[in-house]
């Protein structure tokens, strides 16, 4: 059966990721740059030994070997340089799968909000019940302020009272408390009363007047009568 219809191949490793990728290619990376470092070393020694050298034949072929070296190291940045560029473009892939993973965590969250949400206004916050709540508020609220205004009335003084009747029973009550206080003083004793004559019996007697001060001139003399 195997012959006709051939094999099934074996399923090959997963395919490496993207984290890993970037990581091999920065391993690469830092290999050029440790080479391109050690070529730099060498050109500086040819170019110390140019400046020694007097032979044209010698400086020739230190020349020659200089530039072979220049080649490998131009070589080496170039593809220092496109490993760079193949590890950014990874990492920008990185970087937009974990933006996508990220949006679509989200979506799902505000998804599963949104549900909750439509759910729990349904069955536990009903439009209706929070409208007859508010109206059984203002209701509460306009009888609280009807007893709070029932309570703060004045009972001493009826609103129909004439302010002409108080000014009246006023000045009864002032001439009830002066015939009180003269049957008061009738009633006293006689010890307390005071004695004194209806009609005087004799001529009042004057007190002596201080005698008045000399008159004086304009030169401070007294005057002569």
């Amino acid at each position: 059966m195997n012959r006709v219809f051939g094999k099934k191949k074996a399923p090959g490793p997963p395919p490496p990721s993207l984290t890993d990728a970037s990581a091999g290619i920065g391993n690469n990376i830092e290999g050029m740059d440790a080479k391109i470092v050690l070529l730099d070393s060498e050109l500086k020694t040819y170019r110390d030994k140019l400046k020694t050298t007097k032979n044209p034949t010698a400086k020739k072929q230190i020349q020659k070997r200089a530039m072979e070296v220049l080649k490998r190291k131009r070589m080496y940045e170039t593809q220092r340089d496109q490993l760079m560029g193949q590890q950014f473009n990874i990492d920008q892939a990185s970087f937009g799968i974990e933006s996508a993973k990220a949006s679509v965590a989200t979506v799902a969250a505000m998804k599963a909000a949104n549900t909750e949400l439509k759910a729990t206004i349904k069955n536990d916050l009903k439009i209706d019940d929070v409208d007859e709540l508010a109206d059984d508020m203002a209701e509460l609220m306009d009888e609280f302020q009807e007893i709070n205004e029932a309570l703060a009335q004045n009972f001493s003084t009826p609103d129909d009272i004439d302010e002409a009747d108080l000014e009246a029973e006023l000045d009864m009550l002032t001439d009830e408390l002066e015939q009180e206080f003269i049957d008061d003083a009738a009633n006293l004793p006689s010890y307390l009363q005071e004695s004194l004559p209806a009609n005087p019996t004799s001529t009042p007697v004057s007190l002596p007047t201080a005698p008045s001060a000399p008159k004086v001139d304009e030169y401070g003399l007294p005057v002569q009568n």
